[in-house]
């Protein structure tokens, strides 16, 4: 696979398309399988509350690969990520109903490099709050 995107036709300041991701608790059961990742703060809300969270949140792991996807689905090549870094600043919380939580991200090309990469800064929020900070992704396009 490579990138369906042209660095010749990428500016700075391009804007990825937006996504929403919708994450319930029977997401998280399936993250938390797939992963390994068992701790009862992503599952039981009686512990979660215990340990002085407001309910049940996502795997921090879970939340970046969502927001990465926007790089990727806009690249039509997960391969060309060549890296991705970001910093957890809140957790998304998942309530115990049909809904659960929404993680709606944006992106835009920030840097353009004579390599043929882009960094891509994405934005990441739940429930209005920015859950992922200095979320960045370095990008070699076609």
């Amino acid at each position: 696979m490579a990138a369906k995107i042209s660095h010749a036709d990428v500016e700075v300041g391009t804007e990825l398309p937006a996504r929403s991701f919708p994450v319930t608790r029977a997401t998280l059961v399936r993250y938390a399988g797939a992963s390994g990742d068992f701790n009862p703060i992503h599952w039981n809300e009686r512990f979660a509350k215990e340990v002085g969270l407001p309910d049940v949140i996502a795997h921090g792991m879970f939340t970046m690969a969502e927001a990465i996807r926007v790089v990727t689905d806009w690249t039509g090549d997960p391969g060309a990520v060549v890296d991705y870094g970001v910093r957890f600043t809140k957790p998304v919380v998942v309530p115990d109903d049909d809904t659960g939580a929404l993680i709606e991200v944006s992106g835009k090309v920030a840097v353009k490099n004579d390599d043929g990469t882009v960094r891509v800064d994405l934005t990441a929020m739940s429930d209005g709050k920015k859950v992922l900070g200095m979320s960045r992704a370095t990008v070699r396009l076609a």
